[in-house]
């Protein structure tokens, strides 16, 4: 393919409307549409028409949109995944906090208050300095008291106790450093077990969801679309039937980030409400099999064994 160069000129809000219109978009009010525009952007919203356009018999996309097709469905799933990443993101931090809490308990009782800073207590392969470098990055940039009462009281700056240093730890260095721990049944060495079984999950499977849930919150930290993403980071797959299709359709939509969740969840005593919450949002697109395919979402999906 022959590259070219990019000639398109940037258009005001109203003409955004009028080029919309000469695709097939209908508007209702096109004064309101114009303010969302301005606050949302015509790029961003995009992402949210893109189902509506006109598909061939091969499924080719084209720039004309289906018939009868309002700007106010566009707009409401915009607003409907800007709701999913919120309890999305809910959801993580329960869970971030949860498990860097085992983490600081099992690494501050079996090897103690510093003994994430000795190599030795990881794996060899771990890449340990990169990893400490990032942590003792983060505790210099942090603004929180109990940081800096240490860091006015107490030598080794900044290196600090396991039980402060998790506090400021981002979910990308907890899962890093998760990763990292010992697992060598042979040798008696069982630390990612020991703070997986808390979550009824074998360590294996705890540090590739941690990974998978590291890439779902940027994405919701971002503002990024969500609702019918094709992950590109997603949990490997598994043999049992309750995580496989047809019960689980796939495993790189967002049906499966929320089963995740619901588990670890679940597994923490700590998800009733987050459930609930997210059952009235997908109740609003779940009549449609066209946005439960969409979602990896299967049909009774209010009955699936992990969910409920």
């Amino acid at each position: 393919m022959t590259l070219v160069p990019y000639t398109k000129p940037a258009i005001s809000f109203a003409d955004q409307i009028i080029r919309l219109e000469q695709k097939g978009l209908n508007f209702n009010n096109k004064a309101q549409a114009e303010i969302q525009l301005a606050s949302i952007s015509y790029y961003r919203l995009s992402g949210y028409w893109y189902p509506f356009r006109v598909r061939d018999k091969h499924n080719n996309v084209s720039n004309l949109f289906e018939a009868d097709t309002d700007f106010n469905q566009v707009i409401f799933l915009y607003e409907w995944d800007r709701q999913l990443r919120s309890l999305i993101l809910d959801a993580i931090e329960r869970v971030e906090i949860a498990v860097r809490t085992q983490f600081t308990y099992h690494v501050g009782h079996t090897y103690g208050a510093f003994g994430h800073t000795n190599a030795q207590n990881f794996h060899p392969k771990f890449k340990h300095q990169d990893w400490l470098n990032k942590l003792e990055s983060e505790v210099r940039r942090s603004s929180d008291d109990f940081i800096r009462h240490y860091q006015s009281k107490y030598t080794g700056f900044p290196t600090v106790p396991v039980w402060m240093l998790t506090e400021v730890m981002s979910l990308g260095a907890l899962s890093f450093g998760y990763g990292g721990l010992i697992n060598d049944k042979k040798n008696g060495i069982e630390d990612k077990k020991a703070i997986a079984q808390h979550f009824n999950l074998h360590h294996k499977k705890l540090g590739d969801w941690l990974h998978t849930l590291t890439y779902v919150r940027n994405i919701c930290a971002h503002h990024s679309r969500l609702w019918n993403r094709s992950l590109a980071i997603r949990p490997d797959k598994t043999k049992d039937p309750k995580w496989l299709a047809p019960i689980t359709p796939r495993n790189d939509r967002i049906f499966y980030i929320l089963l995740m969740l619901r588990h670890l969840l679940k597994a923490t005593d700590n998800g009733n409400d987050w459930v609930s919450n997210t059952n009235q949002l997908l109740e609003q697109l779940a009549h449609s099999g066209r946005w439960r395919s969409a979602m990896g979402l299967p049909e009774e999906w209010r009955e699936h064994p992990l969910w409920k």
